[in-house]
């Protein structure tokens, strides 16, 4: 079902919101991974202000939607969603990354509210996230569990034999994404270690496989809907994004996967999320 034009511009609003505040929490921590955080606010929001089963007040519920940012390192793209969400307050977030601070680099779930899985270690997402969906599965329980993947992470085998065992069991109550920005640390996913035919290979692999725009978020709705009603076998959604996204001279960049800004960038940053969202502060 498509977005209401109110849901569409509630998701438009933190989106916007949420840009702004990875540009204060890398200013803050001094440098962050902000354009792998970048380029994933628009799934992350869809799923968290209109998808998820959920609450913020209660993050332990047992039959809450389960998370599991795969891409850890993109952390300061998911703590201020957390926050936005209303887990914990975001001035908290002015420790961001700092000494004795519950918030590192990499989200730790014994240390930050609403955080389901502790991850950084690239290539382990899918295995646990599979794990939870198995889990449910065998308690009769419907909550479901959703798997956010960075494209380069896919190099790693271990997310492959998820893959394979996610297939094998039919695990429908599995919900995979990968951020599919084409860029890495070292440079762009096909010249470091190519992934493609990418589609291809989750199909190969049993899936059924859906390619959208990852900053769309009617797409994002219709992808996950579809995926809630498949039976056959577990879904991949391949969304398409920009390693920087909103801000137009991080946008393509791979020098912004890991980056840190003067007040004078920062204050470009700002005003490009602006003019990306057409808002004037």
């Amino acid at each position: 079902m498509a977005l209401t034009q109110t849901e569409l511009r509630t998701l438009e609003q933190m989106a916007w919101q949420v840009r702004r505040d990875i540009i204060d929490v890398t200013v803050w921590a001094g440098g962050a991974h902000i354009g792998s955080g970048l380029s994933m606010v628009d799934i992350l929001v869809t799923l968290y202000f209109h998808i998820l089963n959920v609450d913020p007040a209660n993050p332990d519920k047992p039959d809450r939607d389960r998370m599991v940012v795969s891409k850890g390192h993109g952390g300061v793209g998911y703590a201020p969603v957390l926050a936005r969400k209303g887990y914990f307050d975001f001035e908290t977030l002015k420790t961001f990354n700092q000494f004795n601070s519950p918030f590192g680099m990499h989200l730790d779930g014994r240390k930050v509210r609403g955080v389901d899985v502790s991850t950084g270690s690239l290539g382990h997402g899918l295995s646990m996230a599979l794990g939870l969906a198995l889990g449910a599965r065998l308690r009769n329980e419907s909550w479901y569990t959703y798997c956010l993947l960075g494209d380069g992470e896919c190099n790693e085998g271990s997310v492959w034999e998820a893959a394979m065992a996610a297939a094998h069991f039919k695990v429908t109550n599995l919900v995979t994404i990968v951020d599919r920005n084409r860029l890495m640390i070292d440079g762009g996913t096909e010249e470091v270690m190519g992934v493609e035919p990418f589609a291809d290979k989750w199909k190969a692999f049993g899936f059924i496989t859906k390619e959208i725009d990852g900053h769309d978020f009617n797409q994002i709705c219709q992808a996950v809907t579809e995926a809630h009603a498949e039976e056959r076998a577990p879904v991949l959604i391949i969304a398409n994004t920009k390693k920087g996204s909103g801000v137009d001279y991080m946008e393509d960049n791979v020098k912004w996967h890991y980056g840190s800004m003067d007040s004078t960038l920062a204050d470009q940053a700002r005003a490009s999320v602006d003019k990306r969202f057409n808002r004037v502060n």
